[in-house]
Formats: structure tokens, C-alpha cells, sequence
């Protein structure tokens, strides 16, 4: 069993569910995970299942006696809340609503969407739409101790996209706050925050980001970091995601990052690709040598394979294709 991180923190990958939900159970305690994030369905469909997967009870119940939380939703990569086409935006709302609505079954703390994009209607069209959808969302959802936390992720820039900055974070708490949302957290994706610009690969950087949060946010509304290297440059608008240590950030920042004093109550989630092939236990692996200030795990050798026909969605994690989570 691995030392516990730094002020208990928690942290764990996004798993592919295709091999079932007791399966990713399994696999984040195998890899020493503390936290777990997933799809819940195909993130590339609208198409929503009408039933629980049979499983849920016992992933649920199971993730609780390997002390595995909290556990993190990933919502569907088609939701768009700040975009202005009514029929996508009401489909985006009903798929919203749907995690909302099936993340206590699951025990999941948080359901993670991206903040979107305007399509050419503006930053203030965007971030107000973006606020009366996750409203919308969730009104139909009742409160009470199990109730999830919509956490607003950052973008990297690209296609018109909302959240990309700070401020822009800033504007839409401010948005939320005006329509009543007072329980919405943030994610910040440490490939988004390259791809927008921030150059977080020293510890200047990172504090720099994480004081302009804290000014305008508060780093009590930070929820979740999705921690990830990248492989483009700065300020591309775009994100490719790294494992851990090898790419532009570096393995300084992200040590940084992981040991710092007031994100020991934040969750951390790794969404670096191949989590299918072995690179899951290598991540969590450099988490710990990370936080230890030791050389990094080796990557595992990976066999070259001819294109094969595409997995299932639902057993797709972010980061994958290296875009867009």
C-alpha cells in the first residue's frame, strides 16, 4: 500500500466502464487510486439508458469498502449549455438533468460538464446561457445530503469556447449566483489552463493561476482539478493530454500542484490516454513519486497494433484522443 498523499488528499483516474462498474472498482484500488471518475453512458450520444445498470448497488457499495471517493461524473462530451440553438441546447439540458438526477444511485459527489461554447453569440450570451441551463438542469433535482455538485470545468480556448480564463470563470459564478445556483464548484484542467495561456509550468505559475482563482472565486468553490500534462504548446486554444511528467507542464509543476497546502480538500483526477493499457497504474504511480520528488515511473511498453474498429463509447476515457475532456 502507497503512503497517503499530502493532507489525505484524494486522487484517481477517469476508467472506461466497458468491463463493468465493479470492474472499475476493482481496477482504482489495484492502482492505489482514492477517487474515480467515469461516464455513466455513451459520451457521445444523446440517447440516455431509461434504467440503472443492475450493478450500481454493489459499485456504490463496493467503492465504499475500498474507500474509494468521491467519485466524479464525467457528463456527456455533446452537452453545450452556453450555446444559443434552442433544439441543442433543450437536448443539453435533458442530458444534464439525467446525470443530476442518477448521480446518487452512484454515490457520486460531483457531476463535471464543460463550460461550452457561445457558437458566435457572444461571451455574455454564452455565460448567461450557460447559467440559466445548468438551472434548468437542475431544478427538478431534489436537494438533500446526496445531491450532487455540478462542477464547471475550464476550456482551452478553442471554438468559441466559455470559461477559458479566469474572469470568465468569475463571470460565471456570477452568472449562477444570480439565478439562484449557490452549490456550483469549478474544475480546473491543467491542459485547459496551458492551451488558454497560463504558463503553469513553474511554481510561480501555478501560484500565480491559483491566487487570481482564489481573488476572484474562492478556492473553497474549487472542487476538482482534472490533473493532466499536454503535449502542445502554450497558448495553442487547443488540448492534447500527457501523461504525467511528459509534456509542456513538467513534473515540477504538477509536484507543486499535488503537495500544496490549500488543495489538500480537492480532488484530483487523472485523464491521460491509454488508461486501458497499463498507463493508469503508471499515473498514479507518478503521483506518488511526484509528491515524493523521485524519478518517475517508466511507461510500460506498448505493443504497436494495427487500427482496430472503435471501442464502445461508454468504455472511452477522456484524454484518449487526446481532445476535449
Amino acid at each position: 500500500m502507497k503512503p497517503p498523499l499530502p493532507g489525505g488528499r484524494r486522487v484517481g483516474p477517469h476508467l472506461p466502464v466497458g468491463s463493468g462498474l465493479l470492474r472499475v472498482a476493482e481496477r482504482a484500488a489495484e492502482i492505489g487510486a482514492t477517487a474515480v471518475q467515469i461516464f455513466t453512458d455513451n459520451p457521445t450520444s444523446w440517447r440516455r439508458r431509461e434504467v440503472l445498470p443492475p450493478e450500481v448497488p454493489l459499485f456504490r457499495e463496493r467503492l465504499a469498502q475500498l474507500d474509494i471517493e468521491p467519485l466524479a461524473i464525467h457528463a456527456a462530451y455533446l452537452v453545450n449549455l452556453a450555446g444559443p440553438d434552442d433544439i441543442f441546447f433543450g437536448k443539453s439540458i435533458e442530458v444534464m438533468r439525467h446525470e443530476l438526477a442518477w448521480a446518487p444511485a452512484y454515490g457520486a459527489r460531483f457531476v463535471n460538464v464543460h463550460a461550452g461554447s457561445h457558437r458566435g453569440a457572444g461571451l455574455a450570451a454564452g455565460v448567461a446561457r450557460l447559467a440559466d441551463g445548468l438551472a434548468r438542469a437542475s431544478s427538478e433535482v431534489p436537494a438533500g445530503p446526496d445531491a450532487p455538485l455540478p462542477v464547471v470545468e475550464n476550456s482551452s480556448g478553442g471554438g468559441a469556447s466559455i470559461g477559458v480564463t479566469i474572469e470568465e470563470l468569475a463571470a460565471i459564478a456570477e452568472a449562477m449566483a444570480r439565478r439562484g445556483l449557490d452549490r456550483v464548484g469549478f474544475c480546473l484542467d491543467t491542459a485547459h489552463l496551458w492551451g488558454a495561456g497560463y504558463d503553469i509550468s513553474t511554481a510561480e505559475g501555478m501560484e500565480r493561476v491559483l491566487g487570481r482563482f482564489d481573488h476572484l472565486i474562492g478556492l473553497d468553490r474549487l472542487a476538482m482539478i482534472h490533473l493532466n500534462d499536454t503535449h502542445l504548446g502554450l497558448g495553442s486554444r487547443h488540448d492534447r493530454h500527457a501523461h504525467l511528467g511528459e509534456g509542456q507542464i513538467g513534473p515540477a509543476a504538477l509536484a507543486h500542484l499535488l503537495r500544496h497546502d490549500s488543495l489538500a480538500g480537492v480532488a484530483f483526477y487523472l485523464e491521460t490516454p491509454h488508461m486501458e493499457q497499463g498507463y493508469d497504474a503508471v499515473n498514479m504511480a507518478r503521483v506518488h513519486d511526484l509528491v515524493a520528488g523521485r524519478p518517475l515511473t517508466p511507461a510500460p511498453v506498448v505493443q504497436e497494433q494495427a487500427p482496430a474498429a472503435p471501442a464502445a463509447a461508454p468504455a472511452q476515457s477522456p484524454g484518449a484522443a487526446g481532445t476535449g475532456s
